[in-house]
């Protein structure tokens, strides 16, 4: 890796941090670039947690809604106007190497001040822009709105980043097939797991039987764990039915749901299915407190049914050594290989089966776990990530100074 140290403008149009996603990209990339001698200052809206070691320079809240919570509304475009100021403002004040744009509107904002301050933009690409606006039913892909909002996003990928990240091969290929995006343009940087955190190692029987209690879990039952987005795209009401599905078939297995947003609406969807008594809500979990609570879990699960988003809640299961029922899609696909326990989409009966086979196979559970641990470790390293995040840097940065020159 180069030695030298450049200074990175990082833009994220989100509420950094919270405890999902990729938000959890953008926090390791960053404490990794540091340890590996970057300075990184985050640009992001006025809410979020603020992480320890951490330069994030916020935008001013809404003058008539300061405690609006971000989503995709009309209310966006007011934050995403104001992140473009405080963008302008820091890279003026920070007089970056490099910007780095998370998702469509900071590779935008970014690809005009890249272009102000005669610096590289590379553009990290987190799914589609229009295919997550329809998973989030704010728009029809039928609708004139839905045309306008391809043509931007081609547009930002196309004519904006001399580089772009992808969280997956199959984003990679959503940028070429559908995008047109040169190859030589895109680079597949995968999420990676942090194998030291999410140890199963680390918490003791003792340890877990403390939290399982605390959760009102009772002894003796199996846990399927899921942490992430509580939202009917991520399969949640799917993973719902399973419960109704083994409880039906008297298997006494009990799902331990960790996330946000939509608890309460769930709650009352699984009281409705009379599988309240096998369901845990947790709300919210902090990042600092997830692998203790994913440790619970003899199962990870993955329904899942977005096909050009990543899934890096995957990994933290892997790290953990934990056997994965997931939907059949390329990206899982990609993550697990042929150690994933594959359903098809939307299948509830047959993820219901798949969890049931490996309760019924504890040694083979165990085998398969060490596997995905194994690969965690081997495949989806930080350092090895970062170290192509620095040479990426030190390639566009000398392109641009013999440009320049």
């Amino acid at each position: 890796m180069t030695q030298r140290p450049y200074r990175i403008l990082m833009i994220a149009p989100t509420s950094f941090f919270s405890d999902y996603g990729g938000h959890i990209r953008i926090l390791e990339e960053t404490r990794h670039l540091q340890a590996a001698g970057q300075q990184v200052a985050i640009v992001t809206y006025y809410k979020g947690s603020d992480m320890p070691g951490l330069d994030i320079r916020r935008t001013w809240p809404l003058p008539w809604r300061a405690d609006y919570d971000v989503g995709s509304s009309r209310h966006k475009l007011a934050f995403d106007v104001y992140l473009a100021a405080k963008s302008l403002l820091e890279g003026l004040r920070f007089r970056p190497d490099v910007i780095h744009g998370h998702m469509h509107e900071g590779a935008l904002i970014g690809g005009i001040l890249a272009r102000l301050l005669r610096v590289p933009l590379v553009f990290d690409f987190q799914g589609s822009l229009t295919a997550e606006m329809v998973d989030h039913n704010f728009l029809n892909p039928n609708g004139r709105i839905y045309a306008w909002a391809h043509r931007l996003e081609r547009f930002v990928a196309t004519r904006l980043p001399q580089a772009i990240l992808t969280s997956s091969i199959q984003a990679k290929q959503l940028l070429q097939n559908e995008f047109r995006v040169p190859p030589d343009r895109i680079h597949p940087l995968p999420d990676c797991a942090d194998v030291t955190r999410f140890d199963p190692a680390k918490f003791t029987p003792e340890s877990k039987l403390v939290l399982r209690r605390r959760l009102g879990i009772p002894d003796g039952r199996p846990i399927v764990a899921y942490l992430g987005l509580l939202t009917d795209y991520q399969g949640i009401p799917h993973l719902l039915q399973t419960a109704d599905s083994l409880k039906q078939s008297g298997e006494n297995v009990h799902f331990l749901v960790m996330g946000y947003p939509n608890v309460a609406r769930y709650r009352a969807m699984a009281n409705r299915l009379g599988v309240a008594d096998r369901v845990t809500f947790t709300g919210k979990v902090e990042y600092r407190d997830a692998p203790y609570f994913l440790s619970l879990g003899d199962i990870g699960v993955a329904p899942k049914m977005s096909s050009t988003e990543g899934s890096g809640k995957l990994l933290n299961y892997m790290a953990l050594a934990q056997p994965i029922v997931a939907y059949d899609t390329a990206v899982h696909r990609e993550y697990l290989a042929d150690l994933g326990v594959y359903v098809h989409v939307g299948d509830v009966s047959a993820f219901a089966q798949a969890i049931i086979s490996l309760l019924r196979d504890s040694a083979g559970m165990m085998a398969l776990g060490r596997k995905l641990r194994q690969r965690a470790r081997e495949v989806y390293s930080w350092e090895t990530a970062v170290c192509q995040i620095v040479d990426l840097y030190e390639n566009l940065t000398s392109e641009i100074q013999t440009h320049i020159i």
